[in-house]
């Protein structure tokens, strides 16, 4: 019967167009929550994906880590890890779990051993982008919010970039602290999106980390919120991460 009813499930996903049985997770970064994979999340739901979105506290890595890989354990079969964002460092560290069969970074960090987020932008390249980000109030960080548009969703729709400002999540001094111990990239394929018009994490950058975890690369033009503003795109370069 458990085998019939697994059957079922297949037969349901693949009529949808998932061919792969494997389950898709999606991390968020920092400043924002997982409400802004609505557009991704419907998008593989209506093409048969089992889709999770993790919603994590961003106050420590290990934290959300630890809430990751709960979700990996919650679902059966293999799976593919998203993350956007400071999400990169926590499927780097989280995608050594065994179900995990691929890794996908929209533009997101993917830091090597040691690193971490503060690590990798203690030291910008001359000319870039300076995130508009104000000085920590009890260990915690904001985006300035009439700044956040132009540096995080320019191309977002203005109601909803908007709202993203006035809605930020405070993202922990401790947790851009915390550092990889065995990136996930070294053993498992990975894919990776650049936004070339972010105002984040600069594009050369995210070449630099996708190259060095020998990503299958996409260059998409957007914004930091390239994942709100082009949800077909990101749910594309998901999908054909899913179908290897």
């Amino acid at each position: 019967m458990n085998t019939q009813k697994s059957n079922q499930r297949q037969n349901i996903g693949n009529a949808n167009g998932d061919k792969s049985g494997k389950a898709i997770i999606l991390v968020h970064g920092g400043f924002v929550d997982g409400s802004g994979w609505a557009g991704v999340y419907n998008i593989l739901k209506s093409k048969g994906y089992n889709v999770l979105v993790v919603q994590n506290a961003t106050k420590s890595l290990a934290d959300d880590v630890a809430t990751t890989k709960a979700a990996i354990d919650s679902v059966d079969g293999d799976v593919v890890l998203v993350g956007h964002s400071y999400g990169g460092v926590v499927i780097t560290e989280a995608g050594t779990h065994p179900k995990v069969s691929s890794l996908v970074y929209i533009t997101a960090f993917a830091p090597d051993k040691g690193e971490s987020v503060a690590s990798m932008i203690a030291n910008p390249p001359p000319g870039a982008p300076v995130p508009p980000i104000l000085p920590p109030k009890d260990g915690y960080l904001f985006l300035d919010r009439a700044k956040f548009a132009a540096s995080f969703a320019a191309d977002v729709e203005p109601e909803t970039a908007s709202f993203m400002a006035d809605s930020q999540v405070p993202w922990g001094v401790e947790a851009l602290s915390g550092a990889v111990s065995e990136p996930a990239w070294k053993t498992k394929p990975s894919h990776y999106l650049v936004a070339t018009e972010d105002k984040m994490i600069p594009p050369p950058a995210q070449r630099a980390m996708a190259g060095r975890a020998k990503a299958q690369v996409t260059e998409v033009p957007g914004s930091h919120a390239i994942y709100v503003s082009k949800p077909a795109e990101v749910a594309e370069i998901i999908r054909q991460a899913a179908a290897n």
